[in-house]
């Protein structure tokens, strides 16, 4: 693996997945992936953004399907977040015996439209776009656009499908290090919980786990507790009856409550958690982050049994 040019940013962590989809060949007619790294950054968006969109089957419903076998990184690192676009090419990595598992670990990102509300900060300070360019055995290619920025609002997109989920920081690690290397939260309270599939259902799949931890500010003990998979299930199975509508990040206040807020962590025996929040004295109360639905008395009666006291 060779880098070219390195940029110091912190680390962070992503969820480890597993996903495995079949590819069909290029639509006739379609424009060729470029098989280089783009001399520009040719946007003003941080992140968001790729020189041509690859037609292959299941990038609609996913960022990387299939199996590729090599990455190619391309950074662009900006003078600061303030003023985003045209950023020149300042190195780039290959990775080969790892490119599947970014595959994989970027393919688990939930798919949202671009209108899917979310909560953003406005701090100023340095922000670096990726391109990655996957290159598949049979010669197709697949470019994926990302960012790593300070407010972490930023979007992830093949060209077709896109994801709100953030992983600049692991991203920034591939580059510098030639290592994708996913860390699990050391509190899986804390974790993201992003996990594809959760356009559809508030708990996707089939949960193996459930983690009810009690208060976002994790301030007040015991605020964590543990429960097997027939919970998980029978949980998950109430909260995807419920009607759900996308999205908007945003709820509207119930008065004063002395009700903590609780998040419901979802884990599977492959993949990334699927994170459930739950605020107590606001409506719509129950919210995935790509869909929100009502809390009624049984419902929480339900979500109360299992959290911690």
């Amino acid at each position: 693996m060779k880098l070219s040019t390195s940029i110091g940013l912190g680390l962070a962590a992503a969820g480890v997945c597993v996903a495995t989809l079949v590819i069909s060949g290029p639509i006739s007619g379609s424009s060729p992936v470029p098989a280089t790294c783009p001399q520009r950054w040719d946007s003003e968006n941080i992140g968001g953004w790729v020189p041509a969109a690859a037609d292959i089957n299941g990038v609609e419903e996913s960022l990387v399907p299939g199996s590729p076998v090599k990455a190619l990184i391309c950074a662009y690192p900006g003078r600061d977040n303030a003023h985003p676009g045209g950023e020149r090419l300042a190195g780039s990595r290959t990775l080969t015996d790892q490119a599947a598992a970014m595959a994989r670990d970027l393919a688990y990102l939930p798919v949202a439209d671009a209108e899917v509300g979310r909560m953003c900060t406005a701090m100023g300070g340095p922000m670096t776009n990726y391109l990655i360019r996957f290159a598949y055995p049979d010669g197709r290619a697949l470019w994926v656009g990302s960012a790593e920025e300070v407010n972490r609002c930023v979007r992830t997109t093949n060209g077709t499908a896109g994801s709100n989920s953030y992983v600049g920081p692991a991203i920034t690690t591939a580059y510098k290090d030639g290592t994708w290397r996913p860390v699990p939260p050391e509190d899986p309270c804390r974790g993201p919980g992003d996990r594809r599939g959760q356009d559809e259902l508030l708990v996707p799949g089939r949960p193996g786990r459930l983690t009810v931890c009690r208060d976002a500010t994790y301030s007040r003990p015991p605020y964590r507790k543990r429960h097997n998979r027939d919970i998980a299930r029978a949980l998950a199975a109430t909260l995807n009856s419920l009607d759900t509508v996308p999205s908007e990040n945003t709820c509207q206040g119930l008065g004063a409550t002395s009700e903590r807020g609780i998040r419901l962590i979802f884990g599977y025996p492959q993949g990334p958690a699927a994170a459930v929040t739950i605020s107590m004295n606001c409506a719509p109360a129950i919210n995935n982050g790509l869909l929100q639905a009502d809390l009624d008395d049984p419902v929480r009666d339900q979500i109360l049994r299992l959290a911690p006291s």
